[in-house]
């Protein structure tokens, strides 16, 4: 057998440290590559971000929660537009609206982590986020945004079922690239539904004139609903909600 000096041996574990540094720098970096803004717990600065989300946290800690509506403004302005609406199918619900205009995946994951869902074991959860990501991120990345909040709300919330709303359309039609950010998205999150614990729904087509056309009659910005919309949005999912919550109790 031939004899390896010494010297040979320190040249060959050099080397060896070398490539295993390399490699392992390699695999970091494409570890942080993963690491993508829209899976980063973070909060949002100003007072009207931080101030909602401590009346929030006040409201939540008030206990009798049964039903959360978790979002962006489209969910917030359940409280302006939709109001109505709310009084008549989810305040009888021991609903909590938990959407803050603005938000992104990222921010809702935060939030979650730092009060929202602290002390409480609702019944349902009704999750609907991604919108306002699409001006940033991709599909895939929307959607693990979203995959974090359902994996965060299962793991926080286990007796808590999800229902997942795909994103709402947005634009004049399908040709709209933020609206095919979304729909790429949805077919991403779609995946998500379990058959148990978490569901899927897509009711963008209830928004929609039978050509896909979105009419400003409907969202006077293409974006936000009417309270008349609202109203459209409840009745969507109102077989997925009172499989969970019971028959709404009318007055």
């Amino acid at each position: 057998m031939k004899r390896i000096l010494p010297h040979k041996r320190l040249l060959c574990l050099a080397l060896s440290l070398a490539v295993s540094a390399c490699f392992g720098t390699a695999v970091a970096s494409a570890a942080e590559a993963k690491q993508h803004d829209a899976i980063k717990p973070v909060p949002r600065k100003g007072k009207g971000w931080t101030d909602r989300h401590a009346k929030m946290n006040k409201r939540v800690a008030q206990g009798n929660v049964d039903m959360l509506l978790i979002g962006d403004s489209i969910t917030h302005a359940w409280e302006s537009g939709g109001k109505a609406v709310w009084n008549e199918y989810y305040a009888p619900r021991n609903a909590v609206n938990l959407g803050i205009g603005g938000d992104r995946t990222q921010h809702v994951l935060w939030r979650l982590d730092n009060g929202n869902i602290k002390g409480v074991s609702p019944k349902l959860a009704m999750l609907m986020i991604g919108t306002n990501n699409c001006h940033n991120n991709t599909p895939e990345e929307i959607a693990d945004g979203v995959t974090a909040i359902v994996k965060k709300l299962r793991t926080k919330l286990p007796k808590t079922k999800v229902l997942i709303l795909a994103i709402f359309p947005r634009g004049p039609n399908d040709a709209d690239p933020k609206r095919q950010v979304n729909m790429k998205t949805n077919k991403i999150i779609a995946k998500l539904a379990d058959g148990d614990m978490v569901s899927y729904l897509d009711i963008g087509d209830a928004f929609l004139s039978d050509d896909r056309t979105l009419s400003k009659k409907v969202m006077p910005d293409l974006l936000h609903l009417t309270p008349e919309s609202y109203k459209t949005w409840a009745e969507a999912v109102e077989p997925a909600v009172a499989k969970v919550m019971g028959p709404l109790k009318k007055k």
